[in-house]
């Protein structure tokens, strides 16, 4: 059938409309077959994957959750770390010794001791004192001063490359400070006790801190050698005891033994006489039962 179409200007064209439907109908018959075609492949291609791949790409996501996880897991460890830092590392507090020396300072003064005074045979007993007091007092301090010097240039690198937080750089900072300030007032107090004794008084704290430390752990390894000495002694008395005793219950066995057995040789005996006694079997008494 031919169709006649008028343009907007006035010119007509003619079409087979026939023609253009079978066409269309061929085309859409030809996609149907192509539909089917591409399902069949895919189907195809399906079967032929090796099961194999399926197992790689679950180990493969199970790789990836796994270092995902352990990613999480050190975060939240460094996390922790930095967070013991934070409320304990330079939770630091100057020894009770640094009181006890300012009101022994008190006392003196009191006496009449005073601050830079040359020492004479007056004031020996309040200067002794006063030295032996400071002493003290450095020798408490060391631990805490050390505790700093170590951590100084950990921090120091740590907060270089932008490793700690604000909280810990301030914990530090004001410990360090807190450290510095105690590390000078002894210097201070050690002239005025005596001039020049601050160039030596923290390097003979020091001295007489490591005295003090070992001889606190020789105290304490003979205290450990004693208590297992007296740990062997104790087990050697208890195995001597377990052997006399196991030795006293292998008599005592073999004792009850030897009883029983005279037991039953004095009742095998006496059944022997009661038997005896009784006559025995009578002489003929199976040969009458036979007839």
């Amino acid at each position: 059938m031919v169709e006649v179409n008028v343009e907007p200007d006035g010119s007509t064209t003619f079409e087979n409309a026939g023609e253009d439907a079978g066409a269309g109908q061929e085309e859409a018959f030809t996609g149907g077959e192509e539909a089917g075609a591409g399902e069949e492949t895919m189907e195809e291609v399906a079967k032929a994957i090796d099961p194999a791949i399926y197992l790689l790409i679950a180990v493969v996501i199970f790789l990836i959750g796994f270092v995902i996880y352990q990613r999480k897991k050190k975060e939240e460890e460094e996390d922790d770390f930095f967070s013991n830092l934070d409320g304990e590392k330079f939770n630091l507090k100057l020894p009770a010794e640094v009181d006890e020396y300012y009101t022994i300072r008190a006392k003196c003064e009191s006496a009449g001791w005073k601050p830079g005074m040359a020492k004479s045979a007056e004031n020996q007993g309040p200067h002794r004192v006063m030295a032996q007091a400071l002493m003290k007092r450095a020798i408490a301090d060391i631990p805490v001063v050390t505790h700093i010097q170590k951590e100084s240039a950990g921090m120091n690198k740590l907060y270089s490359q932008s490793m700690c937080s604000v909280k810990q750089w301030r914990a530090y900072q004001n410990a360090e400070a807190m450290v510095s300030q105690e590390v000078e007032e002894v210097r201070a107090e050690a002239d005025e006790i005596e001039p020049g004794w601050s160039q030596a008084i923290w390097r003979q704290a020091m001295q007489y801190h490591q005295m003090l430390k070992q001889k606190h752990e020789q105290e304490a390894k003979a205290l450990d050698d004693q208590a297992k000495r007296r740990k062997e002694i104790e087990e050697k008395v208890n195995a001597e005891k377990m052997k006399q005793k196991a030795e006293k219950d292998k008599a005592d066995a073999a004792e009850k033994a030897a009883q029983e057995l005279i037991k039953e040789e004095e009742r095998v005996k006496n059944s022997k006489k009661a038997f005896a006694a009784g006559g025995g079997m009578k002489k003929g008494f199976l040969d009458q039962k036979k007839k």
